[in-house]
């Protein structure tokens, strides 16, 4: 119910919007100002792969207008865990309650870059997405620029998939697979073919991340095993003021709250799913370790994951969980990369470590890391997270890290190469598009190479 009450109310919002802008109320870009962006997404929270993406975000598309030309601004649900992001770019609060915040905020800028990977899906909260459609529309409803940039689409629920195709049909969506153009396609929204934006991430220099492994008691003679678990049983994430009442009033939920009025998924079931998940990695990355003599480091790149982090290692004896709270982005890539193997559950822990040519086995809860092991050409490394064979299919994907290693390093590394290449077209995309709403927008003049527009 509550996530019906949080959907009409972005609907009315963008309608009210457009009858406002229609009424001549609200201002346009003019030539010789500066075109002030806002960028929507799930930041502030220690997600590694959300905080990646923007940082990319704002620097690719910072060369490509022109630092000169533009001033940034960028969402953040907690300023004390993004301030060390996000340079040269002011911040803005996003509440839990959103709708009035995005009916006031998003008027004062010139356009709204959607920034969450997980944009069109209901897999993980109807109330993000609806935040991110109604950040886009009414952006749209204003005639200013809107544009999703680097986008999943999946699964919706009917009524947010309505709110979609409804409200997006004037925004511009760059996806980072052919799978989401098919879902949107679908809906009548406009699409390009993009990629993720974190695949040119800079991280900390490769010292910075062996030093970190040794402070974690690597000695140095091992090869290092990454893991990167999640909780996939505990989504969607729904709001419930019902739920709210009680855990205020007897603690209740206690533990499936997440924050303020929205609550995980719980219950028996997802805690068995969940048990017999945590359960299947332990046991192969033990049978592994006494196979292979590695190293084994858990590594949370969102606070949420520091919990399955802490019962893998449980399970393991204690081995070392390093966490998105203690390290930033920049240093916690920089541990991924210098890893001599991965599996991961998180599709940005994946990503951010192709570029080291990080060998990387996949246990999948939706699509993204499905369609990025498709990609590769490495399907024979993914399982899915209630996989009733997990623990013995992880085993044979480990081991396969290790006999095969040169030959999967060679697949990433071409991967790499190709979507360096699709994130420069993006940058393209993005540039037509500025063009087109603000055909006085100054737009850099001559012939650019790829390599210009990363």
């Amino acid at each position: 119910m509550m996530d019906f009450v949080l959907e009409a109310w972005v609907s009315s919002l963008i309608e009210i919007s457009k009858v406002g802008w229609m009424l001549g109320k609200g201002t346009a870009w003019r030539p010789g100002e500066k075109l002030k962006l806002l960028f929507a997404g799930y930041n502030g929270t220690r997600n590694m792969g959300s905080d990646t993406r923007v940082e990319e975000m704002l620097r690719q598309i910072r060369h490509i207008l022109g630092s000169e030309n533009v001033a940034f601004t960028v969402m953040s649900q907690n300023f004390k865990f993004s301030q060390e992001y996000f340079e040269r770019s002011a911040q803005v609060h996003l509440p839990d309650i959103f709708p009035p915040f995005l009916f006031d905020e998003v008027p004062k800028h010139h356009g709204v870059v959607a920034c969450e990977g997980s944009m069109f899906k209901s897999k993980f909260a109807n109330a993000l997405t609806t935040m991110m459609i109604g950040s886009l529309g009414i952006a749209a409803a204003q005639n200013k620029l809107s544009v999703g940039y680097g986008a999943e689409a999946g699964a919706m629920d009917p009524l947010v998939a309505k709110m979609c195709a409804g409200y997006c049909r004037n925004s511009l969506v760059i996806t980072r697979n052919e799978e989401s153009r098919t879902v949107l396609r679908e809906l009548g929204v406009p699409t390009e073919l993009g990629t993720d934006t974190a695949w040119t991430f800079e991280p900390h220099p490769a010292e910075y991340g062996k030093k970190a492994l040794r402070e974690a008691g690597w000695d140095g003679s091992k090869p290092v095993l990454v893991v990167c678990p999640i909780n996939p049983f505990e989504w969607p994430v729904k709001a419930s003021i019902a739920k709210f009442a009680l855990h205020g009033l007897t603690g209740a939920y206690r533990d499936s709250h997440y924050r303020s009025v929205y609550f995980h998924n719980s219950g028996a079931a997802a805690e068995r799913a969940y048990q017999q998940y945590l359960t299947a990695i332990a046991n192969a990355v033990d049978a592994f370790r006494r196979r292979r003599n590695v190293f084994v480091v858990l590594v949370a790149t969102e606070r949420l994951d520091a919990r399955p982090g802490q019962r893998i290692s449980e399970k393991l004896g204690g081995v070392p969980v390093l966490t998105s709270d203690d390290y930033n982005i920049y240093e916690l890539v920089s541990i991924l990369r210098a890893c001599h193997m991965m599996v991961s559950s998180r599709y940005h822990g994946i990503v951010t470590s192709m570029p080291g040519l990080v060998p990387s086995a996949g246990i999948t809860m939706d699509e993204r890391i499905r369609n990025l092991m498709k990609e590769r050409g490495h399907e024979d490394l993914l399982m899915n997270v209630d996989d009733p064979d997990l623990e013995a299919k992880l085993l044979v994907a480990m081991d396969t890290l290790c006999k095969e290693r040169e030959a999967i390093a060679a697949g990433i590394g071409r991967t790499v190469v190709r979507n360096l290449r699709v994130m420069a077209r993006m940058g393209v995309y993005f540039e037509e598009e500025v063009q087109r709403r603000y055909p006085e927008f100054p737009i850099r003049k001559g012939e650019w190479s790829w390599e210009d527009r990363r």
